[in-house]
C-alpha cells in the first residue's frame, strides 16, 4: 500500500480525464490500493446519516439534565448510547436512561437517509464478505436502515453484541469473527475518531469518510474521502477477495 499525503490532482500529475470519473472526491492520501478478505462498515456517517436525528435527541437530552448541548451531542456521535449516558451522569442509572433514549432514537426518523454510494456498493458486495458494526442498539440500527431504505444485513454487530464499545476494538474484532476472518483480512469504513481508534485497535486498516467530523480529525485512518461513491470495489471471485481503490 501506498500513499501520498494532502496532495492535489496537479500535484500527483492525475489527468483531467481521471479526476473526471470523480469529481466530488476530497482526497488526503492519493494512489492508495487496499486488498482484503472482508469490508466492516459503521452505521451511522457511513451508510446513514442520522446527523440530524442524533442532535436532536441528544439535545433534548442534555438540557433535560442540564449539560451542555454541543459537548454531548459532540460526544454522542460513535459512541454507544450508554456509555455517553456513563461519561454525563455516573450516577443516573445508565441501563434504565439507555431504553428511554433509545426508544426516543427510534421514533426519529425525519432526515434519516441513506449517504452518497451505500446502496450501490452494498449490492455488489458478497454478503458472507461484509457486515456492519455500530454503536447503535439492534433495534435502532435496523430501524435506521429501514428508514433510509437500506436493506438490513446478513451479519451485524451492534452495542447489544459487545461489553465494551468504540473506541474499544471489541466491536471490530466481534464483526471479523463473525465473518471468520483475522482482523488483518479487514477493511474499515468509519467517519468517527472513536471508530477509527477501535479498528486500529484491532489491527485494521480504516478508510475514514468526511461525513461527521473535519478531515483534520480523521488523520489515523489510512485514507480519507468524501463518502462512499468516492470508492471502486472489485471482488475477485477467484481469490476470494476485495480490492479496494479511491476513484
Amino acid at each position: 500500500m501506498s500513499s501520498n499525503r494532502n496532495l492535489s490532482r496537479h500535484d500527483v500529475g492525475l489527468s483531467p480525464a481521471a479526476w473526471a470519473f470523480c469529481p466530488d472526491a476530497t482526497l488526503l492520501f492519493w494512489n492508495v490500493t487496499f486488498t482484503c478478505k472482508a469490508i466492516l462498515f459503521d452505521l451511522d456517517g457511513v451508510l446513514v446519516d442520522s446527523t440530524p436525528a442524533v442532535a436532536r435527541v441528544w439535545g433534548a437530552w442534555a438540557i433535560q439534565h442540564g449539560f451542555d448541548s454541543k459537548v454531548v451531542i459532540a460526544q454522542a456521535h460513535g459512541r454507544r448510547s450508554i456509555e455517553t449516558i456513563r461519561s454525563f451522569a455516573p450516577s443516573m442509572d445508565a441501563e434504565k436512561e439507555n431504553v428511554k433514549v433509545e426508544r426516543m432514537e427510534i421514533a426519529e426518523r425525519e432526515g434519516v437517509v441513506a449517504l452518497p454510494g451505500a446502496a450501490e456498493l452494498l449490492r455488489t458486495l458478497p454478503l458472507e464478505h461484509f457486515a456492519v458494526v455500530t454503536s447503535a442498539t439492534r433495534a435502532l440500527a435496523l430501524a435506521r436502515l429501514r428508514y433510509a431504505g437500506l436493506t438490513a444485513p446478513q451479519n451485524l454487530i451492534s452495542a447489544d453484541d459487545v461489553v465494551k464499545g468504540k473506541p474499544s476494538p471489541e466491536p471490530y474484532l466481534e464483526g471479523a469473527a463473525l465473518l471468520g476472518f483475522a482482523a488483518s483480512g479487514c477493511l474499515v469504513f468509519e467517519d468517527a475518531p472513536a471508530g477509527i481508534a477501535a479498528a486500529r485497535a484491532a489491527g485494521m486498516r480504516v478508510i475514514a469518510l468526511q461525513t461527521t467530523y473535519p478531515a483534520d480529525q480523521l488523520g489515523a485512518a489510512d485514507a480519507v474521502l468524501a463518502s462512499l461513491k468516492d470508492v471502486s470495489v472489485e471482488w475477485n471471485k477467484d481469490a476470494r477477495s476485495f480490492t479496494v481503490n479511491p476513484c
